[in-house]
């Protein structure tokens, strides 16, 4: 346990049964009618980012949690659920479709994750910044050129749809960046 005057940004705390991070936190006097200091906070939920504030009196319990990081690998769809290799320990990790989200569209065997623990339980993954994936279709679509910057739709084969230039064919490998959802180049 730690008392609120502890605070700083990057703390994960656990408040009303809800994982947080600490965004924000300012020790606030008052100056007029003699009210009591305290500590005034923005905390991000870690599941449904959504960002709540709080103010806390000075000296008040909270407690911190300790998030462990591991690396999964992507095995295969288990029903509704994903299956994923815990690299550290080689237990297999069922992670919920709700914690996979959009992420789904560069799900492929042999992917590797970060994963964000709080116990057992599993509430955030995050896929590599790039990926080299084949292009299964193109979706032609007539564009006017625009100073030069003509694309087309391309699908993955994991799924995912993005724009990429007109010189991309069926069977390319592409580098791609996941976090933006754009194409980067030719491999």
């Amino acid at each position: 346990m730690l008392t609120s005057n502890q605070l700083s940004p990057g703390m994960t705390i656990s408040l009303n049964n809800r994982i947080y991070r600490v965004e924000h936190c300012v020790k606030v006097t008052v100056t007029k009618g003699g009210g009591m200091p305290f500590i005034k906070s923005k905390l991000k939920n870690l599941i449904t980012d959504e960002v709540l504030e709080k103010n806390f009196k000075l000296n008040e319990s909270v407690e911190e949690v300790a998030l462990e990081e591991r690396r999964l690998e992507f095995l295969y769809l288990e029903g509704k659920d994903y299956l994923f290799l815990d690299m550290g320990n080689l237990d297999q990790v069922l992670v919920p479709a709700s914690v996979i989200s959009d992420k789904v569209n560069y799900l492929k065997e042999g992917i590797e994750v970060k994963a964000i623990f709080y116990g057992s339980s599993i509430f955030s993954i995050e896929l590599p910044q790039f990926l080299e994936l084949m292009v299964v279709k193109i979706e032609s679509k007539e564009t006017a050129v625009n100073m030069g910057n003509v694309t087309k739709t391309a699908y993955l084969e994991t799924g995912a749809k993005i724009e990429v230039p007109l010189f991309i064919e069926v069977g390319d490998i592409i580098k791609v960046d996941t976090h933006l959802n754009e194409y980067i180049q030719r491999v």
